[in-house]
């Protein structure tokens, strides 16, 4: 009986208990909704802060780049193998080698315009005399009359020949699908993906292109 009492005792003063009022519960809510308008304007200044600080860095690697573009492109060639192994260092100057092309060794990187044009960049495999191999990029060719039928090659012959390239990071050429020339009597193209990587001949991690040969005929 006891326990009962108790019970009904603590459940009238439930009851009578006075509600909290809508100011006060107003109240409650206003520092807590300002505490969070705070916290999302100052998470809006940090992100505003790093992305201004990315845009800012961003812009002085361009700047930088460009500089050193424009300060490699007008200096007069050297030897190959005069570059050393950083090889960002000497990024777009021209450099001159002599050695023979491979014509068993040539690629179509393809989706490339000129004039408006659609066309291929030819690729050809060059062994110069100090035991190097690396790719020449010799320009724009218009394509062949049909999607896989190859278009007119300049001649490649196995010569001796002196070149003169700007270098280019091997990175620069583009990731991706591309044509083969088939050397087996084929006429038509051979689709094969990432060409710096898809030949048995150990490359060098850099490519040129193309600025004279010593043989004309083997301009595009």
């Amino acid at each position: 009986m006891l326990v009962a009492k108790i019970l009904h005792l603590e459940r009238q003063s439930l009851m009578t208990a006075p509600k909290p009022s809508p100011s006060t519960t107003q109240a409650t809510e206003g520092p807590v909704t300002s505490v969070l308008l705070t916290v999302i304007a100052l998470a809006l200044v940090i992100v505003c802060g790093w992305a201004s600080q990315w845009q800012y860095h961003r812009g002085v690697d361009r700047h930088e780049r460009n500089y050193l573009i424009a300060s490699h492109v007008s200096l007069a060639p050297i030897k190959i193998n005069q570059i050393g192994q950083n090889y960002k260092e000497v990024e777009w100057r021209q450099l001159s080698t002599t050695g023979e092309f491979d014509p068993s060794h040539q690629i179509l990187l393809r989706n490339r315009y000129s004039e408006g044009k659609y066309g291929f960049d030819l690729l050809t495999l060059f062994h110069d005399q100090s035991g190097k191999s690396y790719w020449i990029d010799r320009g724009w060719i218009a394509p062949g009359a049909t999607a896989t039928d190859p278009p007119q090659l300049p001649r490649t012959s196995v010569t001796t020949v002196s070149i003169v390239g700007r270098l280019r990071l091997e990175n620069s050429l583009p990731q991706g699908s591309f044509f083969a020339v088939s050397n087996e009597g084929s006429k038509k193209l051979i689709s094969k993906w990432n060409a710096q990587s898809n030949t048995t001949v150990k490359t060098e991690k850099y490519y040129l292109d193309l600025i004279s040969v010593s043989d004309a005929t083997m301009n595009p």
